[in-house]
């Protein structure tokens, strides 16, 4: 609430060049000012607000710095990914053998207080393996009762190691629990517990024995992000913190339950409707068959994202625009996180595939042709 004051002053008493903007000019000589004051309660409200998003930036940076204590260079790496958890979502890492992918989500267990499990994905792990299952246990009396033993899914923070390399089957049991956050065994529903966070890694060079993720898998994921060779530099860090007589390791800094405030608290920051529709016209140009289909997408996209890729874009922007100090969503920030959150969620058409266009290319495009006010409502 606020509190209403009106004045009523002689109009010489103010300076000519001071006088007030908003009033009633009652008469030649007296001159009626009405003000609005927050009240006391509203203050602490912004104030407060103001402390949440302060602390929010040191946390997450505290986070980072912890990480970074182990994890050399990938910094885009690390901010999408700890965005990807504080949004609830799950991260695909794509890269080579050894650019330290299982490091990451190692040291980032390690950094939370958190339960860590990993699982390696071979071609003969079942779904049993990930779930678990029901077995045969002796009850009071020598009754004998089915009892659900319980798999390494159930954790916090799950690391699917090379996880195409599991059959179809075995990748649908996660199906259920990266979106529901939870699993039915026997017609029974078992909730995991809060955060839930699946970081998947894949080979894109060793394809012989593997099976390409689904769409509907891939959709699940938050973003989809591309590990890069480390620079000479970063090379150099390597060699000494892993052939030198240093053993570097994250300490746990942040609670699963600073995660989840973090989390809701994100959700608070406001996007405008010209943005929040920018947003949309994004997500639509990736639609050949759309009328805002941009002309990248037409010619080598086969289907489109989908609404949950709209759903990351809002919810990635509105942490990144925190991380940068601003009580509002900007259109840079839906542009800062298209890559990561649009790259695996388009399928591309034959021409596309035999011209060797990627769907970051047909992005690239997409952010050129849009226009800001492409839905924009007058």
């Amino acid at each position: 609430m606020a509190t209403i004051i009106a004045n009523r002053l002689p109009l010489t008493a103010w300076p000519s060049e001071t006088l007030p903007q908003a009033g009633h000019l009652a008469s030649r000589w007296t001159w009626t000012f009405y003000c609005v004051v927050p009240d006391e309660n509203s203050m602490n409200v912004d104030d407060q607000l103001k402390q949440q998003l302060d602390d929010f930036r040191k946390d997450f940076h505290r986070l980072r710095s912890e990480i970074s204590k182990v994890i050399v260079g990938q910094s885009e790496i690390l901010n999408d990914t700890l965005i990807s958890l504080i949004a609830g979502g799950h991260v695909l890492l794509e890269g080579v053998p050894g650019l330290g992918k299982t490091l990451t989500v190692r040291t980032l267990a390690d950094a939370l207080h958190l339960e860590f499990h990993r699982i390696q994905f071979t071609p003969d792990l079942m779904p049993a393996d990930l779930i678990g299952t029901q077995v045969i246990a002796e009850a009071a009396g020598g009754r004998k009762v089915f009892e659900f033993q319980k798999g390494p899914l159930f954790a916090n923070v799950l690391l699917a190691d090379e996880i195409n390399r599991a059959t179809p089957k075995t990748q649908s049991a996660l199906l259920e629990a990266m979106q529901e956050h939870s699993v039915t065994v026997a017609g029974v529903t078992h909730r995991l517990s809060e955060p839930f966070f699946v970081m998947a890694t894949q080979n894109p060079l060793e394809m012989e024995g593997t099976y390409p993720l689904p769409e509907a898998q891939l959709d699940r994921f938050f973003v989809k992000l591309l590990v890069k060779y480390p620079s000479v530099a970063d090379l150099e860090t390597i060699l000494d913190r892993t052939t030198e007589n240093l053993k570097p390791r994250a300490e746990g800094v942040l609670s699963g339950e600073r995660i989840l405030q973090m989390s809701q608290l994100s959700r608070l920051i406001p996007i405008a409707n010209d943005v929040r529709r920018y947003g949309i016209a994004l997500v639509v140009a990736s639609h050949p068959d759309h009328e805002l289909a941009s002309a990248a997408a037409k010619k080598y996209v086969r289907y489109g994202a989908s609404p949950r890729g709209l759903q990351a874009l809002i919810l990635g922007a509105k942490i990144r625009a925190i991380l940068d100090h601003r009580y509002h969503v900007a259109r840079e920030d839906l542009k800062a996180m298209a890559l990561p959150v649009l790259r695996h969620r388009m399928i591309l058409n034959f021409e596309g595939q035999a011209e060797g266009i990627s769907t970051d290319d047909v992005i690239g495009k997409m952010l050129t042709d849009i226009k800001e006010d492409a839905l924009t409502v007058a």
